[in-house]
């Protein structure tokens, strides 16, 4: 049952219970009253006898008994009073037939009068007399409402203690976890509404922990990667001191100097690498032109495409948007580049072109050097993979970064074999937010 649901019920439940608890009462209270008034209307009427036993000409006039509050009055036909049952109550002529209000001495009146025969009988009561009834009837009819209030209050407060503990038995249950535990938090047997809180959870800790497995293979990774050449800076250093020319020297000091390029090289991908696995993929994107941001990437290669003679390409038209993060986008390009250009003979030729597809925006760089096998396109993502057997040997975290950057920005990469021999890099990415929301 969900809490929502569970709150209702119980509510529910101690609001019938507190209803049936004042109805009870109040039907109580309401026949003690009314036995009550009705006791007091057979007072009065048998009070009354007096009067009609005095106009019978049974009894003599007698003094009033101090417990009759209505008062009798018999006027003939000339306005003349013949018959007051309290002479000390001042009553003038009824003006009228029937109910009315009369001002008297000492309150206002309520009076009923009548005509029978050559008489005209008046019946006053004070006013004063029917509010005190109606008060007293008042407040015994609202003494069971006041008096279930405090239950009403236990009952609600106990119901929504009842209703909200397993909340405070999981928020226990977070507060008591050690910080370094990942398993899951128990759910079952919770409201709906706490158990999906308790799922969110479990699913943030198990991301977590498939984070924190990957960071931990990353460092395991990184440091066997770091090892291998700085052992061999080690051994040239230690050779630098050993050789006894100076042209030895100078090309010790040349594979040293490649050694700490190489390196240096590593720990910036490596940084790279660390920064995309900690970036939000749902951060806020600005609209970038894919031109200029290749332009850029083709100045930082440039070196390494003279270097090896081969002919670079960049075919991109103005007006190739996509919306993305300049930093991690500047890096996917220079890798995309920088792996073509190292594995491309020679002489060869590197193009890479973007333009505006029906599903987004497609990047490309195409070469025509040997191309990756069918059977490790797949693995060639991972991260510190290389395919066997190619020269030169790299760090095998290029296209990684890559595929990462795709991925942050919803997109995808695939390799194909090029039309002319080669291979063919590929990243999708969706249209921007311009086009798909004119």
């Amino acid at each position: 049952m969900s809490l929502q649901r569970r709150l209702l019920v119980v509510l529910l439940l101690a609001a019938l219970v507190t209803t049936l608890t004042a109805t009870t009462a109040t039907w109580y209270w309401a026949r003690h009253e009314v036995d009550q008034l009705l006791d007091y209307q057979l007072r009065q009427q048998a009070l009354s006898l007096e009067d009609k036993a005095y106009l019978l000409g049974s009894v003599a006039v007698v003094d009033p008994d101090p417990e009759q509050q209505i008062v009798t009055q018999l006027w003939d036909r000339r306005g003349v009073l013949r018959y007051q049952s309290h002479p000390g109550v001042v009553l003038s002529l009824p003006s009228q037939l029937g109910y009315s209000s009369a001002p008297g001495d000492p309150s206002q009146w309520r009076v009923y009068a009548m005509q029978l025969g050559p008489w005209i009988v008046q019946l006053a009561q004070p006013l004063s007399i029917r509010r005190n009834i109606a008060t007293n009837a008042a407040l015994h009819m609202l003494y069971p409402t006041l008096a279930v209030l405090p239950l009403l209050a236990l009952l609600i407060g106990w119901a929504v203690g009842r209703v909200l503990a397993p909340i405070s038995a999981l928020a226990s249950a977070i507060s008591r976890r050690d910080p370094a535990a990942l398993e899951p938090l128990p759910h079952q047997d919770l409201p709906q509404e706490v158990g999906l809180m308790a799922e969110a959870l479990n699913d943030l800790i198990a991301r977590q922990r498939e984070v924190l497995a990957r960071q931990q293979e990353f460092m395991a990774d990184a440091a066997h990667e770091l090892r291998t050449p700085l052992m061999a800076i080690a051994l040239q250093a230690q050779l630098l001191t050993r050789v006894p020319t100076a042209a030895e020297r100078g090309e010790v000091l040349e594979e040293l100097r490649l050694g700490i390029a190489r390196s240096t090289t590593l720990l910036e991908r490596l940084m790279a690498v660390a920064r995309l696995d900690s970036a939000d993929a749902h951060a806020a994107f600005t609209p970038l032109e894919l031109a200029p941001l290749l332009a850029r990437s083709r100045q930082e290669v440039a070196a390494l495409a003279a270097a090896r003679q081969i002919d670079l390409v960049i075919a991109v038209a103005a007006g190739v948007v996509i919306d993305g993060e300049a930093r991690s986008l500047a890096g996917l390009c220079v890798n995309l580049l920088e792996n073509a250009l190292r594995y491309t003979p020679e002489g060869g030729r590197v193009v890479a072109s973007a333009t505006t597809t029906s599903q987004g925006v497609c990047l490309s760089v195409t070469d025509n050097g040997p191309g990756i096998p069918q059977a490790e396109r797949a693995r060639v993502f991972e991260r510190f993979y290389r395919v066997p057997g190619t020269v030169p040997a790299g760090s095998g975290l290029g296209l990684a970064i890559v595929k990462r950057v795709a991925e942050l920005h919803g997109g995808s990469v695939t390799i194909d074999d090029a039309p002319g021999g080669g291979a063919q890099v590929r990243v999708d990415f969706p249209p921007p937010a311009s086009a798909r929301h004119p």
